[in-house]
């Protein structure tokens, strides 16, 4: 159902659309009907964003043809826009569609990522109901994190929601724009999937889709998303530990880890036809760092998965090129997300880099993609509360705007005393967030404000904070150290192929609580991990 009437003009009665009706033509009744006069319109706000489209039922006032046009709009002022005004379009799917009825007409329409729709009138028409249409998948959040800080919980959530409407039948980037298979940008909504709901089909069916984007010879024409691609595999194999389903791709896995080190010399010079790695760092002397930085993620991942595969030598090569890549002396030029890259591959002391760079300014300089590995990089230096405290800044500004997922990027110089957020009218002189803003192919409202890439703070509170990480594949073995970072409490569920592991720690206590589920152990202690054997040949576990 809407939720409020964002704007209206020549429209008598708007707000019965707000009530919840049966969505059935009719020609003789009671019902209230909302009378929206030739050339007017009335903008509809379902409350968040849905994937979908709209259900709408017209009342027989009239018989002759009318043309009724519908515009949705992930916010007001795009709603409110017409194709080509501030790079307004119909990439990957159609936000703008008319319809011609006589009246006592059901008709549903629309398939697109919206919070708004505006509904117009060419001449007189008579509305008695318009609901939303919702394509979701209909999953248990399994997973769960809530501290004293309500703010910090509702970046958890919006992070969750925003991966849960991207999970359509493949993994999509955005439900607008982008309702495409990206394999590099799908890591942070990979790693999201796994802290909520540990298992769902659409990663390893995503996985497969992308194995045949062969036109380039690289996964997406990008070397950089290939490596990606590596690193996805290793990340929801140490979560579900699906030995079969490895086991059945190691070919492909090692014909594309041979193909990344054809383009490594001996001297560590990386030889790509491109080194795209995020926007925030395309076309800057950063981008090529970051393309080592992937490539080195890529390789040490490789080294576990051909260990796992029982391919030693292949590990060791591939081991041996990481080191190559580290030892070539690359100097950062300032982003942010690229040094935390850097740093997370091992090029860079992780506290050094925070000190010096990624603390700098607070949330200033970040990007929504990588943002998420600066926190952890932020964290794994040993300042996890400055690190809270940057999420909060940074993903707490978009829930200001009116967010209620999260966004293909964001800059924090767009926030101003005149800036206007999504759910709101801009009147003149002041600065519409969506459509003022943006760069690169994301200008104006072609700028999606639903991406899962964006999605990296929860993964980083359930996974970073909590302390969490998986030793053994199918997260048979786990290490459990919370780092509260300033907060008073934290209380965790994390998702595991036999159950939920639950977490309790409070600020002040040496001793957190957990609550393992059996199959399940925990190689703390005091604060130490056992050495642990690991055996990676598992069979299919249980999906739960």
């Amino acid at each position: 159902m809407p939720q409020r009437i964002a704007a209206a003009s020549k429209a008598d009665n708007a707000e019965s659309l707000l009530a919840e009706k049966p969505r059935q033509a009719f020609v003789f009744g009671d019902f209230e009907i909302c009378h929206i006069h030739k050339g007017g319109y009335v903008i509809l706000d379902m409350g968040c964003e849905i994937n979908g489209g709209i259900d709408i039922t017209l009342e027989k006032h009239f018989c002759d043809d009318r043309t009724i046009n519908v515009t949705f709009g992930e916010s007001v002022m795009e709603a409110l826009s017409a194709v080509g005004e501030k790079n307004a379009g119909r990439d990957h799917s159609v936000r703008d569609l008319s319809f011609v009825s006589n009246g006592a007409t059901n008709v549903k329409l629309g398939d697109t990522g919206y919070r708004f729709v505006k509904i117009q009138a060419d001449d007189d028409i008579y509305l008695k109901t318009v609901q939303g249409t919702f394509t979701y998948r209909d999953i248990d959040y399994v997973g769960s994190f809530e501290c004293n800080d309500e703010k910090i919980n509702k970046i958890w959530k919006t992070g969750a929601y925003t991966a849960h409407l991207n999970m359509q039948e493949y993994l999509w980037d955005g439900i607008k724009r982008d309702r495409l298979v990206w394999i590099g940008d799908m890591h942070p909504e990979n790693l999201t999937i796994c802290s909520v709901f540990g298992y769902n089909e659409v990663v390893p069916k995503s996985l497969d889709f992308i194995m045949n984007d062969t036109r380039t010879g690289w996964m997406n024409a990008h070397p950089t998303y290939t490596s990606w691609w590596i690193i996805n595999q290793k990340t929801w194999y140490m979560q579900n530990g699906d030995y079969q389903y490895l086991s059945e791709r190691s070919d492909y896995i090692f014909k594309t880890l041979e193909k990344i080190m054809g383009c490594i010399s001996e001297k560590g010079d990386l030889d790509y036809p491109m080194y795209f790695c995020d926007w925030s760092s395309k076309d800057t002397p950063d981008e090529i760092i970051g393309a080592y930085s992937v490539t080195i993620l890529g390789l040490k991942s490789g080294v576990y998965l051909c260990k796992c595969l029982n391919n030693e030598a292949l590990a060791e090569k591939c081991g041996r090129y990481a080191d190559i890549l580290l030892k070539k002396k690359l100097e950062l030029a300032g982003n942010k997300q690229i040094a935390a890259l850097y740093a997370l591959a091992g090029g860079i002391d992780l506290k050094e880099i925070s000190e010096k760079l990624l603390m700098k300014g607070g949330a200033k300089g970040l990007s929504t993609f990588i943002g998420g590995y600066v926190l952890r990089a932020i964290s794994k230096g040993g300042y996890t509360a400055e690190a809270i405290n940057i999420m909060r800044e940074y993903w707490g500004a978009m829930l200001d705007l009116g967010a209620t997922t999260f966004w293909e990027d964001f800059d924090m110089d767009w926030v101003t005393e005149k800036t206007v957020g999504i759910d709101k009218l801009v009147p003149d002189g002041m600065i519409d967030v969506h459509g003022d803003f943006g760069k690169f192919c994301y200008k104006g409202f072609r700028h999606s404000l639903c991406h899962g890439w964006a999605s990296g703070p929860t993964s980083f509170l359930s996974q970073t904070v909590t302390g969490i990480e998986i030793l053994e594949p199918g997260c048979r073995s786990v290490s459990i150290n919370p780092d509260l970072g300033g907060l008073e409490y934290i209380k965790t569920k994390y998702p595991t192929p036999y159950g939920v592991i639950e977490v309790e720690a409070e600020k002040g206590t040496d001793k957190p609580k957990i609550i393992l589920p059996e199959g399940v152990k925990c190689c703390n202690v005091n604060g130490n991990v056992k050495k642990i054997r690991v055996n990676p040949h598992l069979t299919k576990l249980v999906n739960y």
